[in-house]
């Protein structure tokens, strides 16, 4: 199971046709070469992988006891350089997803600037006609 990593690192990479997967421990690079060039339909140059072991954590085995330390699973990462002009649509679709809710925002700013251009002026009036309203429901009671 390949999975994309989806970090700051990994989109810099990019910029060198680079792209960075999580990939199973017992798999070799040419396995690994040859799943992405299947699964994405590129040309792969290069696969550098790298095995990192995983971190330390703490945990607690009641309020008066010991912690004690436990291990994250280990994993493997492998940097998957394609070649020119090749690119990997998982990293592109996330892109698009951004830029989506940054526009969404913009708009939403767009809204809330139009709201705040209203004239103090129409404000007060309005104010004014609500509190005329409120003491005539009152006198009416």
């Amino acid at each position: 199971m390949i999975t994309p990593r989806a970090t700051e690192k990994a989109y810099n990479a990019q910029t060198q046709h680079t792209y960075i997967f999580f990939v199973p421990r017992a798999a070799s690079k040419q396995q690994i070469a040859a799943a992405i060039a299947e699964a994405y339909k590129v040309t792969v140059l290069d696969v550098r992988t790298a095995n990192r072991k995983g971190k330390a954590t703490r945990f607690s085995r009641g309020k008066h006891a010991y912690p004690g330390i436990t291990y994250r699973q280990d994993h493997k990462v492998a940097y998957i350089t394609v070649k020119e002009g090749d690119k990997i649509p998982v990293f592109e679709d996330t892109k698009a997803e951004a830029d989506k809710s940054e526009k969404s925002a913009k708009t939403t700013k767009a809204a809330k600037d139009q709201k705040a251009q209203k004239p103090a002026e129409t404000a007060k009036a309005e104010k004014k006609v609500a509190r005329s309203a409120k003491k005539s429901a009152k006198e009416n009671q």
